[in-house]
């Protein structure tokens, strides 16, 4: 072979090699660009007690809300939603479940919901809902609350309706306790109604349940609120705009669909256009009541829930409707997406159930609640964040 053709083949092979880098490098980009999210493949080969897949059309993803704090090695999932992609109606569909709710954990007893998380990570939390609601879920997504600011600062901020005086008061009550948590000093919120919340305000927003705010159940409806108002935000983005948010959101979620998994997931939901979206709650109004010594539990019957759900997420029929095959003779008719829940004040449970409350002389350490304490000198308690109240001649908890 002569030189000159020897130099020919050379050029060529590395013109070539060239070429596959630069395809290699922007492959790399973009899979970091879109894809550059914590994949955990720890579910592989896990036995996650999944239903059989009813709907190929249908995908039921968890979501996971962690509270992890610094020094934290294990969370509990603080907030905790089916979320459903179904491909056929054009929706997304997003089930709340209660965190306290009483639920057998395998391998570990009853427990409260959220505890599944932290005894075994995403695989048992999985197993769990599945096992007591009947589910088919697969996958997660996680995202820990302080990784939300930074998701909606993204966003630039979120619309949500201040509604209450009440809200605004223990806002800006957990606003403050954040910043001297993170040692920061954060902007509080000055006034009641509509109007744009930036991360640190839209998380605290999430958080609130405490002073006349509506308990845990008005936190999940306000968690609610704050997931709606991020999915509108995104409808009114441009395509040059949301792949931009997308560069900025990938490194903030944990989730266990791969890139393969994850782009037709992606497609299938907006192929017919921008999504509706909708939120409901499980265990419906009517149908729990608290259990426990201190009122800890959130007990109903899972059974029930289970119709809610699978009537719901397969048959697009809204729990608490007339036509929701698993709706009680005690629970209203529901008003649609978002509709029929009311978290003003927090629900009953149904009229004549048992529990395990007492007109008895009690221990009052007893009535300390869960991840709580009781402090016998002064007569005051400590709630699971911390905070310090005293119970009045109702049993009522007065915040300081």
């Amino acid at each position: 072979m002569s030189l000159k053709r020897l130099q020919r083949k050379l050029i060529r092979i590395l013109t070539v090699l060239v070429l596959l880098s630069i395809l290699f490098c922007l492959g790399l980009y973009v899979y970091r660009s879109f894809f550059g999210y914590t994949h955990d493949t720890s579910l592989f080969g896990k036995d996650l007690a999944a239903g059989v897949k009813a709907d190929e059309n249908i995908t039921n993803i968890a979501l996971f809300g962690l509270d992890t704090r610094e020094g934290d090695t294990q969370s509990h999932s603080d907030c905790m939603m089916i979320v459903t992609v179904d491909n056929t109606r054009g929706k997304i569909k997003m089930t709340s479940l209660m965190r306290d709710s009483l639920v057998n954990i395998d391998g570990h007893g009853e427990d409260k919901l959220n505890a599944a998380y932290f005894l075994g990570g995403p695989s048992l939390a999985i197993r769990t809902i599945n096992e007591n609601f009947g589910t088919d879920i697969t996958e997660y997504v996680a995202v820990n609350f302080e990784q939300l600011v930074e998701i909606i600062d993204a966003l630039g901020g979120v619309e949500i309706d201040v509604k209450t005086t009440e809200e605004l008061l223990e806002l800006n009550r957990v606003i403050r306790d954040y910043g001297i948590e993170q040692g920061q000093e954060f902007e509080g919120v000055e006034q009641t109604g509509l109007q744009t919340l930036n991360g640190v305000q839209a998380l605290c927003y999430g958080r609130i349940r405490k002073g006349g705010t509506g308990d845990d159940w008005g936190r999940v409806e306000r968690q609610g609120i704050v997931m709606e108002a991020m999915f509108n935000k995104v409808q009114t983005m441009s395509a040059s705009e949301l792949i931009g948010l997308m560069q900025k959101l990938v490194p903030y979620v944990t989730t266990s669909l791969s890139p393969t998994e994850l782009a037709p997931l992606i497609v299938g939901a907006v192929k017919g256009g921008v999504p509706t979206i909708e939120h409901v709650r499980v265990p419906l109004d009517g149908e729990w009541n608290y259990y426990g010594a201190s009122s800890e539990y959130i007990l109903y019957d899972l059974d029930q829930a289970a119709d809610h759900i699978e009537q719901y997420i397969y048959n697009d029929i809204y729990p608490g409707t007339e036509t929701d095959s698993g709706t009680s003779d005690e629970t209203d008719t529901a008003t649609g997406p978002m509709g029929g829940l009311d978290f003003d004040e927090p629900p009953t449970g149904p009229a004549g159930t048992d529990d395990t409350s007492s007109e008895e002389t009690v221990d009052p350490a007893s009535l300390a609640e869960e991840g709580g304490r009781y402090d016998p000198e002064t007569g005051d308690y400590y709630d699971s964040d911390g905070d310090r109240y005293y119970l009045d001649e109702n049993g009522d908890r007065v915040y300081y």
